[in-house]
């Protein structure tokens, strides 16, 4: 019997022994959510087994099981990690990741314009595909390469909006919109693919084609955006690359030769419209090559075991590489033409009198044609740290800190070299050092500063120092927020500013550095629809394009205040949304902008078949004061600070019908239609470029997961 006792114990303590884990390893585990008794990982997703007569397949006892381990990385915490699929963007200088839910909502999909998206939507010169610039002035952010292209930022993919996704199954998304007659035709296509390899890597393609033919004349537009990336988000190793192709094509108009052409609908078809550059040859295409490759290492402080999910709660050092090579072209056609206004000018009796222009005042390289082109090409490497010393989420989460070059290679026709067709090419070096400081206290505060700075060299002297900090409540189980953000940034002039040498601009200036000071706040109600924010900014040195289209600089300080908010009222299923924003700008001759701004979006949502038809009916209405609004210019491809035209006061509305089916959402729309109803007729957001008159609209969207 004695015997038989100490068998029965020994074979007891044995895998008991064989399965013991300390103290602290086990509290980790239980505090993270991910302890579990059965399995290591906890809850593995990604997990599919196979079901028996008796729910569970019968098992070789003699193999041992190789298990699949769940997503785990520090960048993702427990709810993010428990969604079906989400996607994230990378930040170039720090290890951060910027994450959000994948958009399959009704919400604002019958939005097919994306830069109305934000707040009070851009000024644009026409429709889709073409250039914009927010309303909003300090929304106005300087691209950091190849300023030509700042037109197309809501189309570009870029280094800082590529996306990268986690899906648990494969995932498509496709949509296509259209609209007008097949002469007219307005198209945008967009295709998502992703795929996971493993819960930790996956790859995804993403693919745009947007563009017009055109309801005014010589208004063609191609618009082809494309990215391919892949991710690994590991343990200890992630690895973030990705593929970027940018191509467009604009046929330039040069707008409308007077306001009169739109306001007194003089023309039965829009495409009649007499526009000021008439030649069939103006046009820009641009192109645009980016591969990006950003590396992270993480080396633990301290121990780590099979129950620890993440490094998110332990001392971790990062060690990070970023690699960039960015190439941009754009090439300008164009040939001398005249334009006819008819109403150019008035006799002594009060009658019109046609008269001739040429769109430019200069024609240095050539009288007769221009073929004008442009490049620019970034190689940036950067190398940085980043110290976890407690928890990432703690109130001192992360430091970071690193050291980065940039080569910079300008290149264009000089006057002696133009017709041998060799660029002159300039080779420009800058280095900088940058650093931040982040920290979050429970769920109440986040707060974070960071700089860069470029102690010598190209920029040298440049800086950039700022922070935010928001503070949450919880009233009711409602949470309100309250942020501030202080940005500091001194500047070199962008290098184009100073040297450009084409047919009809030339110029080589030495500017000083710009000065600018911006402070924010904002405080939000999500659960009620509520945002109100204020933000003033300060600007010393502004380098801007002037009435001539010449870039110049003011001597001075300009201040400029913004106030925004917005409150959406639901009453049942009746939706009453509202985005104002007020600005007040010192000098409107450097930087203009309206007195006020507005959109609307009045509509009923409600269940055709629950849980399985929505359906939303309504309006959406965009509006501005009158000001004067900037100009475009094609050879450049710049807004600019025109003071001949005033335009505004004129309600531009859409009236739409929008369905989700299961997985399909499907969208209905009759664009601007109150054209000739009412409103002073002007319906311009740049001055002389005429927004699209009445257009019908319809779009799909599937999304497959399987």
């Amino acid at each position: 019997m004695l015997v038989c006792a100490v068998l029965m114990v020994l074979s007891l303590s044995v895998p008991i022994a064989l399965r013991a884990q300390s103290a602290a390893d086990i509290m980790r585990a239980q505090r993270n959510g991910t302890y579990n008794d059965q399995a290591g990982y906890g809850a593995n997703p990604y997990d599919d087994e196979e079901e028996g007569e008796e729910g569970m397949m019968p098992q070789d006892s003699t193999k041992k099981q190789r298990m699949r381990k769940p997503l785990e990385s520090y960048y993702f915490n427990d709810s993010i990690r428990a969604l079906p699929n989400f996607e994230w963007y990378v930040n170039r200088n720090f290890n951060r990741l910027d994450i959000h839910p994948i958009d399959t909502l009704l919400n604002d999909w019958r939005i097919d314009y994306p830069f109305y998206r934000k707040g009070v939507g851009d000024m644009a010169i026409g429709s889709l595909g073409q250039a914009s610039q927010p309303l909003d002035y300090n929304d106005r952010q300087r691209q950091e390469n190849f300023s030509f292209s700042q037109p197309y930022y809501i189309y570009n993919y870029t280094l800082e909006n590529v996306p990268f996704y986690n899906v648990k199954k494969p995932f498509i998304l496709m949509s296509y919109r259209e609209s007008g007659q097949k002469r007219y035709r307005e198209e945008n296509f967009g295709i998502t693919v992703a795929q996971n390899i493993s819960p930790s890597s996956g790859f995804n393609v993403n693919y745009n084609a947007r563009g017009t033919k055109g309801k005014y004349e010589w208004s063609r537009t191609k618009n082809h955006n494309t990215s391919v990336a892949f991710s690994h988000t590991g343990k200890r190793y992630s690895v973030f690359a990705a593929y970027l192709n940018n191509h467009i094509e604009q046929r330039e108009n040069g707008g409308v030769v007077g306001l009169w052409a739109v306001r007194d609908t003089t023309f039965e078809m829009p495409s009649g419209v007499p526009m000021k550059l008439a030649s069939a040859e103006a046009q820009n295409i641009y192109r645009n090559n980016a591969v990006f490759v950003k590396q992270v290492m993480a080396i633990p402080l301290q121990r780590v075991t099979d129950y620890d999910f993440s490094l998110a709660d332990l001392s971790t050092v990062y060690i990070g590489h970023t690699f960039e090579y960015n190439t941009w072209s754009k090439t300008y056609t164009d040939k001398y033409a005249t334009y006819t206004n008819d109403r150019g000018d008035r006799n002594e009796n009060g009658e019109y009198i046609p008269t001739q222009g040429v769109y430019y005042d200069h024609w240095y390289i050539d009288p007769l044609k221009t073929r004008d082109s442009l490049c620019e090409r970034v190689i940036s490497n950067r190398v940085y740290v980043q110290a976890q010393p407690w928890r990432r989420d703690s109130a001192l989460g992360t430091l970071d800190g690193g050291v980065g070059v940039d080569v910079h290679t300008y290149s264009q026709f000089a006057i002696g070299d133009y017709l041998s067709g060799r660029y002159v090419r300039d080779r420009r070096t800058s280095w900088f050092v940058y650093g931040s400081i982040d920290g979050r206290i429970k769920k109440y505060v986040e707060w974070n500063a960071d700089f860069k700075l470029y102690p010598s060299g190209y920029r040298g002297g440049d800086i950039s120092i700022g922070g935010d900090i928001a503070f949450k409540a919880y009233v009711k189980g409602h949470m309100l927020r309250l942020s501030g953000r202080f940005r500091q940034e001194s500047r070199s002039a962008d290098y184009w500013h100073e040297h450009l040498f084409t047919n009809h601009f030339v110029w080589n200036n030495s500017f000083d550095k710009e000065n600018e000071t911006r402070f924010e706040a904002a405080l939000t109600v999500p659960d009620y629809g509520i945002e109100v924010g204020v933000k003033q900014g300060v600007y010393n040195n502004k380098i801007f394009y002037n009435d001539k289209s010449v870039v110049t600089q003011h001597n001075g300080a300009v201040s400029l205040t913004s106030i925004y908010a917005r409150k959406d009222f639901t009453i049942k299923g009746l939706h009453l949304n509202h985005r104002v924003l007020v600005q007040f700008s010192s000098d409107q001759t450097v930087a203009p902008v309206p007195l006020v701004g507005a959109y609307i979006s009045y509509y009923y949502e409600f269940w055709v078949k629950r849980d399985v038809l929505r359906l939303q009916a309504g309006i959406d209405g965009r509006f501005n004061t009158a000001y004067y609004a900037p100009g475009y210019n094609p050879a450049l491809s710049v807004f600019y600070n025109q003071r001949e035209w005033s335009t505004g006061n004129y309600p531009y509305l859409d009236a739409f019908i929008t369905a989700k089916w299961k997985r399909m959402r499907i969208f209905l729309k009759y664009q601007h239609f109150n054209k000739g109803l009412f409103g002073n007729n002007e319906y311009f957001s740049v001055a002389g470029y005429p927004l699209n008159p009445g257009m019908f609209k319809m779009g799909i969207s599937w999304g497959f997961y399987d």
